[in-house]
C-alpha cells in the first residue's frame, strides 16, 4: 500500500463514520443529537422538516455504513474495497446532493430549518461528504479497471 492509499483510506474512514454515526445518533438518541449540534429541537423548525430528518437518520443508518467499510476494507488492502466504494460513495453522493438541494428548496419556500449558522455549517459537511463520495467512487473504478 502506497501513502497515497493509507492516507484516502483513512480519510473515508474518518469523514465517512462521522456522517453515519451522526445519523445513527440522531436517529437512537435524538437529544444527544441536538446536545452535539447533529440536529435541530424538533420546536424550533417546521414539523415537516423535523420528520423529514427523522426519516433521513433511519435511512441513512440503515445505508450509509458502505463507505466506512470501503474505507476499512482500503486499509487492510482488501480486494473488495472497490465495490463498497461504488456504493457507498454513491450512497454518500446521494445522501449529500439531497440534503444540499432540500435544504435550498425548504429555504427558498419559508421553511425553518434551524438557524443560519447551523444551516452553513450543515451544508458544508454535506459538500465534503458529496465530494468524498465522488473521488471514492473514481478512486474505485480506476482499481477494479487495474485488474
Amino acid at each position: 500500500m502506497d501513502y497515497s492509499e493509507l492516507v484516502l483510506g483513512l480519510i473515508i474512514v474518518a469523514l465517512s463514520m462521522l456522517g453515519w454515526v451522526g445519523q445513527a445518533i440522531t436517529l437512537f438518541a435524538p437529544v444527544t443529537a441536538v446536545k452535539l449540534s447533529l440536529t435541530e429541537p424538533q420546536n424550533e423548525v417546521d414539523p415537516a422538516f423535523y420528520a423529514d430528518v427523522r426519516a433521513e437518520a433511519i435511512w441513512d443508518t440503515l445505508t450509509l455504513w458502505t463507505l466506512p467499510l470501503a474505507g476499512v476494507l482500503l486499509l487492510i488492502q482488501n480486494s473488495l474495497w472497490p465495490y463498497f466504494g461504488m456504493i457507498g460513495g454513491g450512497m454518500f453522493f446521494y445522501f449529500s446532493g439531497r440534503g444540499i438541494i432540500a435544504r435550498f428548496e425548504m429555504l427558498k419556500h419559508g421553511i425553518r430549518i434551524g438557524t443560519a449558522d447551523k444551516v452553513k455549517i450543515n451544508i458544508i459537511f454535506l459538500a465534503l461528504w458529496g465530494i468524498l463520495g465522488i473521488v471514492t467512487i473514481i478512486k474505485a473504478v480506476f482499481e477494479i479497471n487495474s485488474f
